[in-house]
């Protein structure tokens, strides 16, 4: 096994551990030590590119000579751990703060890089997106909005790493990138990539469970065999990052889910009957709370046919 793929199998098995587990293992790291460890986890998978998890969607980042690169910002209470972590490992400059989309949990912490980030990057739905809830919640004055977006791929260099991003078309909202640091080969999906966790649909934010399927295919058909994957969001105890076989068992699911609501519907079932639902066919590994929120999704999307 080569050191590159070793250090991806260990993030994977790092990824898996549930908070608990992880606290328990970073107090092994510290003998003698009686403090207790952070309430996150700064991981590198590879030389250069690494995650942080603490709360909210799981951010990557790019540590490279020619300056740093970070994916996602969570919340303004999380943010500046990550840029404590960062600023132990490097003095270079942050070129770019990516968001895969709007969300709160991804781009709360935004206000954060204010000052240290020369540019932030998304979809320009997501912006629209990200200006039109913060308005609405008044407080645009604690958001760090995008000050360059894309519509269909961007791409830039930091150092020897290719960083690009992609826009498929509406799924989770209707302004989800993938960002693939394409020497490396991985790819941050954002909320794109629920895993084992059922996913929220946002339909206020053009969110499409049909069209999202067709992402999942085409991102699997964009991006190779060999490309890692990191993930918005994971089940407890399921990992972070995994491979496009992933992909597909969730595209899968996303295709029961339809299957399923549209069998009810035809049946004659009445919402209220139909979400008090806790399992269906052909759901897989998906388990546990949360799973009226497709299923809400669903039944919105076909009903408004």
């Amino acid at each position: 096994m080569n050191r590159r793929s070793f250090i991806q199998k260990s993030a994977l098995t790092f990824g898996a551990l549930t908070m608990a587990q992880q606290k328990i293992l970073s107090a092994l790291f510290t003998k003698g030590s009686t403090a207790a460890p952070p309430p996150w986890m700064f991981h590198m998978m590879t030389d250069k590119v690494g995650v942080f998890t603490e709360r909210g969607g799981t951010i990557a980042f790019l540590l490279d000579d020619k300056g740093l690169v970070v994916v996602d910002s969570q919340f303004p209470d999380t943010a500046p751990h990550l840029i404590s972590e960062l600023k132990k490992k490097t003095d270079k400059p942050i070129k770019y703060l990516i968001n895969t989309h709007h969300h709160g949990d991804h781009t709360a912490g935004n206000i954060a890089f204010k000052g240290l980030v020369k540019h932030v990057v998304a979809h320009e739905n997501s912006k629209k997106n990200q200006k039109r809830v913060a308005k609405n919640n008044k407080n645009l004055d604690k958001q760090l909005l995008p000050d360059r977006t894309y519509s269909e791929d961007w791409q830039a260099y930091v150092g020897d790493e290719s960083i690009a991003m992609h826009y498929f078309g509406p799924a989770h909202t209707d302004g989800d990138s993938f960002i693939h640091f394409e020497n490396t080969n991985i790819v941050h999906t954002g909320d794109l990539m629920f895993n084992r966790r059922h996913p929220f649909v946002d339909r206020s934010a053009g969110a499409n469970i049909k069209n999202w399927i067709k992402v999942l295919h085409k991102a699997t058909k964009r991006f190779d065999s060999n490309t890692t994957y990191i993930f918005g969001h994971a089940a407890e105890g399921y990992n972070i990052v995994g491979k496009a076989d992933d992909l597909k068992k969730f595209s899968d699911y996303l295709e029961a889910v339809l299957r399923f609501t549209e069998g009810e519907i035809r049946a004659g079932k009445t919402k209220e009957g139909f979400l008090k639902t806790t399992s269906f066919p052909g759901q897989g590994e998906w388990k546990g709370d949360g799973i009226v929120r497709p299923l809400t999704a669903a039944w919105d999307e076909l009903m408004a046919k």
